[in-house]
């Protein structure tokens, strides 16, 4: 498939192609694996970091850098880490360097392929192709390059290639670098900087150094990178173009870098390949296993195949085929593959926040349920006696909660039924409930039993009108001063306890706890009521009350006057009326929908507002401060479709995707391999940048929006013993097809509109059904299940 645009799609939508290192500068992809995470742009530039067991890093900034995570929008510059390869003609002195930086040459021919295992950029210059990947070994922390030079100029050609991986500023207690022939590359070495004597025998066994370990011996070598790059800059470094030889430095107590040079004359149409490792490593020991693992004749291969073997593991279980081929390449091997990385990695983190940890779980039910199963009930085991779930969820032995998990939250108790409601009807796995769980006091209860001690808990955290004290943050992290006095409300908190309160109660009177369905269900209620009463502002639903009873969220607010999450959660919980909703719809499309999809909040803050906190501190229109924040917007997503809104869902869902059109992509700056974390919004206050990808591929919009691509887009949603067939295409939709897997079984499905009838007909394997319900689904069967739609604005 083909589009005009500087990216497309290739083999079926499995590989995405970008043809132009300047047209989309900060687009990026991801490879991961359990233990390293590697994002790199087009450019060349990365960002890695592995765990040990918390996040860190082997190639870094020039300067001393602190503790976090990935970052939106990560900024690059000349000497940020990535990884290159310079190439000098030896004859003319023409020097350029792949994949683009940092020489920056506009090259003949470019092309970025990304596929779901590996990266692969191929440069062509002045009759010289060069092509360089990369692939992870499944369980390894290890990136595994090889570098192909191709000589197409038609006459022989003398060249020098320097595979180039800086290394950067790694510790101010002790840095150094060289090259080790006894191991086969360049060596830097460091000490991880600490006070605390303790923090010794917790970093002794740290992977310190970083190493570049060739298959083949260079002819030279450089591991300082002041040495390397003299006064001639990254563009056009003085080891290179001042010289026949890279100098053979070493770097003591100065900033290490890992630069290889190998001579190569190539005849015509010659070719000759490299392969390299670069990885963190404790000892030679280490280094030297490392070499032995993947170095070896068919090292690389056996990695990509197991490599592959292991994404295999996280298949998607739909496949569509729809009239928009660009989101089918995106739904059926992208948007699964992303859902995969977040609940088989936990985003690289010992102790992910609890309410990310279940909802990556729920994306999880439909890729591998299994282990959704187990981080559930893993997550059980650290509720508190009294119900509350932690800020955050232990991984591991001796993590610690940090950062944002240390300030207290009160929405983490809401995502249990919402997780338990998506795993049940994917799996029908009711005996889940009845599973015990020990906590850390030693205390045994059911999975039911400390479910209700959870939805308890939502209902006593209220005050006196009936709406949850918000504390420090609900869903929104940095909403952190609304409730820090104890008396602030969140409105969205209240209208998702109510959702969860529902849902809670219908899992409980499917089980035969009718009675405790029965006092749940009038909590929710009570909520709806409480939030109708106070937050309802005529055209939506304000977004809390704070500490000292100022209603936020509302029309009187020049700023922040209106949220998104409210008004889809009062859809969820039931606490729109049809009139309601009718007026809240029409409020969100006048106030926070944009081209590149719909906002959180509008218009954005532009200065602090104590009573809302470290939110209205944010750059407007960037992450929660008014972004297209993708996340909310699945809710909302979610939301529309469970009141039947398909046509403004459908609009909700395919701004989420960029491209094909190619001004889309070029503003976006995003590849539609991964649904961003957000866009930039504020585009009435800032058009410029409006649209503007944050390239942060970290997201619980995965989850939600395969979730609705499957159960509503598709309409193929599990219930009870059976599958609920009820698709809400697009009303521009002449048909769409899909392959669903479920519960063993496999659905060919087939769905057409039809002007000859006024509501929707199903036949399952030639036989109608009336309610398009499959009672009873057979493992190992094979259903071929036609769907009938009415034309848009037949009457049912």
């Amino acid at each position: 498939m083909t589009t005009q645009g500087p990216c497309t799609f290739e083999d079926g939508g499995r590989r995405c192609v970008l043809h132009d290192p300047v047209a989309m500068p900060y687009a990026s992809t991801f490879l991961w694996n359990r233990r390293l995470l590697l994002q790199l742009n087009g450019r060349g530039y990365a960002t890695a970091q592995f765990m040990q067991p918390e996040p860190a890093k082997y190639a870094h900034a020039p300067a001393l850098e602190a503790k976090t995570f990935m970052q939106p929008e990560q900024p690059v510059y000349a000497h940020h880490p990535g990884r290159f390869c310079y190439v000098k003609d030896e004859d003319s002195g023409l020097l350029f360097s792949a994949p683009h930086a940092p020489v920056n040459r506009r090259p003949d021919a470019f092309r970025w392929e990304i596929e779901p295992g590996g990266v692969r950029w191929t440069v062509a210059c002045d009759g010289i192709e060069v092509a360089m990947a990369v692939r992870l070994p499944p369980d390894d922390v290890a990136e595994l390059w090889t570098i192909d030079v191709r000589n197409l100029s038609g006459r022989a050609r003398r060249l020098s290639l320097y595979p180039y991986f800086p290394v950067g500023y790694m510790s101010w207690m002790n840095q150094s670098g060289g090259y080790r022939p006894d191991l086969g590359g360049i060596v830097c070495s460091s000490v991880t900087p600490y006070q605390k004597v303790d923090d010794w025998f917790r970093q002794r066994e740290f992977l310190d150094r970083t190493v570049l370990l060739h298959g083949r011996t260079p002819d030279a070598w450089e591991a300082n990178q002041a040495a390397f790059e003299g006064g001639g800059g990254l563009h056009a470094p003085d080891a290179i173009t001042g010289a026949a030889r890279l100098p053979g430095g070493d770097a003591l107590y100065e900033t290490p870098t890992a630069a290889l040079q190998y001579r190569l004359s190539l005849a015509t149409d010659e070719a000759d390949s490299l392969r390299f490792v670069f990885a963190p490593a404790r000892d030679d020991a280490h280094i030297a296993a490392l070499r032995e693992r993947h170095l070896q004749t068919d090292g690389f291969i056996d990695a990509t195949a197991a490599y592959a073997a292991y994404l295999d593991e996280g298949r998607g279980c739909l496949e569509i085929e729809t009239p928009d081929p660009w989101f089918d390449a995106f739904a059926n091997h992208w948007l699964p593959r992303q859902v995969y990385y977040h609940g088989d990695s936990n985003r690289l983190t010992t102790d992910p926040q609890t309410r990310n940890y279940l909802q990556d779980h729920m994306g999880m039910a439909f890729i591998r349920p299994a282990t959704a199963r187990a981080a559930f009930l893993h997550a059980l085991s650290q509720q508190e006696p009294g119900g509350a779930m932690p800020d955050g969820i232990l991984l591991v032995e001796g993590a610690q909660l940090k950062y944002i998990n240390q300030v207290p939250h009160t929405d983490h108790c809401v995502w249990l039924p919402v997780f338990l409601q998506a795993y049940l009807d994917e799996t029908g796995d009711m005996a889940l409930l009845e599973a015990e769980v020990e906590d850390r006091t030693g205390a045994r209860l059911r999975v039911a039993e400390r479910i209700d001690r959870a939805m308890q808990w939502l209902l006593d955290q209220r005050d006196a009108r009936g709406l949850s004290f918000i504390a420090q943050g609900d869903w929104c992290d940095p909403m952190n001063m609304v409730g820090w006095k104890g008396r602030g409300v969140s409105g969205w908190l209240s209208l998702a306890s109510a959702h969860a309160l529902r849902l809670w109660a219908g899992i409980c009177e499917a089980g035969g706890r009718q009675a405790q369905g029965a006092a749940f269900l009038a909590g929710a209620e009570a909520f709806n009521a409480a939030v109708n009463t106070q937050l309802w502002d005529g055209d939506w639903y304000g977004r809390g009350i704070t500490d000292d009873g100022v209603a936020f969220g509302v029309r009187a607010d020049a700023e922040g006057r209106i949220y998104l999450n409210p008004q889809a959660w009062a859809m969820l919980s039931g606490a729109a009326d049809d009139a309601r909703r009718q007026r809240l719809i029409a409020a969100v499309g006048a106030e926070l929908v944009s081209p590149w999809g719909v906002a959180m909040l509008g218009p954005p803050y532009t200065g602090m507002r104590e009573d809302v906190g470290r939110l209205t501190q944010k750059f407007p229109g960037s992450a929660e401060n008014g972004a297209i924040y993708n996340h909310a917007a699945a809710f909302w997503l979610h939301a529309l479709y469970a009141v039947g809104e398909s046509d403004h869902a459908w609009r909700t869902l395919r701004a989420m995707l960029s491209g094909p059109d190619a001004e889309d992509c070029a503003r976006r700056g995003q590849l539609p391999v991964f649904v961003p974390n957000y866009y930039r919004g504020a585009w009435r206050l800032h058009p410029r940048t409006a649209g503007r990808s944050s390239q942060l591929f970290n997201t619980g919009t995965a989850a939600w929006l395969y979730r609705c691509v499957i159960e509503s887009l598709f309409g193929l949603r599990g219930e009870g013993a059976g599958l609920r067939i009820a698709p809400q295409l697009p009303s521009h939709w002449p048909r769409a097809r899909a392959l669903r897997r479920f519960r063993g079984a496999t659905f060919e499905v087939a769905i057409e509109r039809s002007r000859d009838i006024a509501s929707m007909q199903v036949e399952v394997d030639g036989e109608p059904v009336a309610d398009g319900r499959i009672a009873q689904v057979a493992p190992g069967r094979r259903y071929r299940v036609q769907v009938w739609l009415p034309e848009p604005g037949v009457a049912a």
